[in-house]
């Protein structure tokens, strides 16, 4: 009886994960600084403000992050044309644009590095809603049971992503309303 319980199990385990479908994230970072010159008589605030590229809604920001998750998937339809996901693969980009103090006094270079280095920790709160946007996105399409049909099930995947992306954006303007763009974080200068 060992040996016959042994197969059915692993033919029984192979079965199943043959029908639960692989899904990877692949994250790619990038970095964009833009410099900033401290002048003479000026204040770290007004250099920071000259100096910004990031105008959101008529407003100025010293850092911004701009994340996209995109996804693809693949599918297997049996015989009666049921549908089902075989593969999914998930991609996050994200690009965080942060100020680089070229010039300044000593006590501007150490007012900008805890700036900085607040900034920077804000900043990374917003990569986390794009790799958790991604992750759920990529386990939810996943997970999708078998359609009746591929276009059924190729729109409801794209459904899925569709409104889990959303609620990561909802969460992320919230993000930003709480901390106040990062002023609750440390990201305030004097």
């Amino acid at each position: 009886m060992g040996r016959s319980g042994i197969s059915r199990s692993l033919a029984t385990t192979l079965l199943l994960a043959a029908h639960i479908a692989q899904a990877a994230v692949q994250e790619e970072h990038a970095h964009e600084p833009y410099p900033v010159h401290v002048q003479p008589g000026q204040t770290l605030r007004q250099a920071l403000q000259d100096a910004t590229p990031i105008l959101v809604e008529g407003r100025r920001f010293h850092g911004y992050t701009h994340w996209n998750v995109h996804w693809n998937f693949w599918w297997h339809s049996d015989d009666a044309g049921r549908c089902r996901i075989t593969r999914v693969s998930t991609r996050l980009r994200t690009r965080i644009q942060m100020p680089e103090l070229r010039t300044g006094s000593a006590a501007q270079q150490t007012q900008f590095a805890r700036y900085a280095r607040a900034l920077h920790q804000h900043e990374q709160g917003h990569v986390q809603f794009g790799r958790a946007a991604a992750q759920a996105i990529d386990q939810g399409i996943a997970a999708l049971p078998e359609a009746p049909d591929c276009p059924t099930l190729e729109r409801q995947a794209n459904a899925l992503g569709q409104r889990l992306l959303a609620g990561q954006v909802a969460q992320e303007k919230e993000y930003d309303r709480t901390t106040r763009h990062g002023a609750t974080q440390g990201a305030t200068l004097d």
